[in-house]
């Protein structure tokens, strides 16, 4: 989107409850507010999340650094006064307005939701659905044309128009047998502290999250939690880090780890990449090939990397390597035109869409017509047929979701039933992008 019609992120974060929503839930006798993050009730509102997600109670310094650390966030409770413990809401969720990097090396306006927890003594009365509906409607409402979130359930969202749009591996490399093969460039990787991981992740995440598709942009507080900074991080004194500076000095990565000792063999520890950042190939190599080579180790862990990483083809044996897919970033589209326009696509062409979108915020016909630089304009789709040369979609709006950043071609939701197409070939190369899409941290 042009930067004046951008989403106003305090006017969004400061707006009332969608008053549709919050009837709805009256009529349960529940209430259904915002929560100020000033005073008693955020600190009940934590404790609830800290609940929902099997953690445990937390302190008073925990609590006032989340205070000050989710000052970004709409936080939003609902809450039943007949409840012994009516000051604590029995579910919540929490918002902000993000950027999301799609293809093309842009970026998004995007409603980023998290913290979504209903007590279980409230199960099974609709009040998720009330949540979530809510936040789409609050998100349309300001104009933002995309929401997102990652998952704890991944059966959940649907429902509402998400899709896994973006996948992520987890990797167990066995160290031995892997042999690097990869390049090994110049520069040089050095051990830094947690204070100077804080000092560069954040510019360089800021200079390399557009390159791929599903990548968002971090708040300053969620960078001291993974550099291990933030006062009260767990294990932060079992993180270690490296930065990569290339021939000319410039730091163009940043990893950070853990060693676990084996007891029983001194030899054979095994190293978790918590995050792994390169803003380079050069970068990406050097770290990868530092974590693979330590001396003592033989497992390398790593979790949220893409579905295509380059490391596959950097070790001399592939079956080194253990990997497991899963389902990661999850987006649902609430703007159809403005989505489509701030994509760039993989090849020229004119598709006539029909999006169906049982929750009425981005359903109808509209032409999408690519030019020769993969730029897509959108129109109105008018009368009964569809435009000469035109290719048709008929799309539901989480199909239509996960099709958006290229993680899935439109020839394989064809053949899944999940869409319907006249030229699903011509379809796919439209849609199609030349970088997987990728999230590397969770939110």
């Amino acid at each position: 989107m042009d930067e004046h019609t951008a989403p106003d992120r305090d006017a969004y974060r400061a707006a009332p409850v969608d008053p549709t929503i919050a009837a709805r839930l009256a009529d349960q006798g529940l209430g259904y507010r915002l929560v100020s993050h000033d005073g008693d009730e955020y600190a009940a509102w934590v404790q609830v999340i800290a609940r929902g997600f099997q953690d445990a109670e937390r302190t008073a310094d925990q609590i006032e650094a989340n205070r000050e650390r989710s000052g970004y966030r709409r936080a939003t409770g609902v809450y039943d006064a007949a409840a012994p413990m009516a000051e604590s809401p029995v579910a919540t969720i929490a918002s902000w307005i993000g950027e999301l990097a799609v293809p093309g090396g842009r970026g998004i306006p995007s409603c980023a939701i998290s913290a979504v927890t209903v007590s279980p003594t409230h199960r099974r009365r609709g009040i998720a659905r009330a949540m979530l509906e809510g936040e789409l409607r609050s998100a349309v409402a300001a104009g933002v044309p995309m929401a997102m979130l990652t998952v704890s359930e991944s059966t959940l969202y649907g429902r509402y128009g998400f899709a896994p749009a973006a996948f992520s591996t987890s990797w167990r490399i066995e160290t031995r047998r892997a042999t690097w093969i990869g390049p090994r460039p110049g520069g040089r990787v050095d051990f830094i502290p947690r204070t100077r991981v804080r000092e560069i992740v954040e510019p360089l995440h800021v200079r390399s999250r557009l390159r791929f598709a599903g990548e968002i942009e971090m708040n300053p507080p969620a960078w001291d939690a993974i550099a291990g900074t933030w006062p009260h991080a767990e294990h932060a004194g079992a993180k270690r880090a490296v930065q990569y500076a290339d021939a000319a000095g410039e730091v163009r990565g940043v990893a950070i780890y853990a060693v676990r000792e084996n007891d029983d063999d001194f030899t054979k520890a095994t190293v978790t990449v918590s995050y792994l950042l390169a803003e380079t190939d050069d970068a990406y190599a050097a770290l990868w090939r530092f974590l693979l080579e330590l001396d003592l180790v033989a497992e390398v862990r790593a979790s949220e990397l893409s579905l295509d990483e380059p490391l596959r083809w950097m070790i001399a044996d592939h079956r080194a390597a253990t990997v497991t897919v899963r389902d990661h970033q999850y987006v649902r589209i609430l703007d159809v035109p403005s989505a489509l326009e701030a994509r760039r696509f993989g090849a020229a062409g004119v598709v006539a869409l029909e999006v169906d979108d049982p929750l009425g915020h981005a359903g109808g016909r509209f032409v999408l017509d690519v030019d020769a630089n993969g730029v897509g304009a959108v129109a109105a789709w008018e009368g009964a047929d569809e435009p000469a040369d035109a290719v048709t979609l008929s799309i539901g709006i989480a199909e239509l979701s996960a099709l958006y950043l290229g993680g899935v071609s439109a020839a394989t939701l064809v053949s899944a039933g999940r869409a319907r197409s006249s030229d699903a070939a011509a379809t796919t190369r439209i849609f199609s992008w030349h970088t997987v899409p990728r999230l590397s941290f969770w939110y």
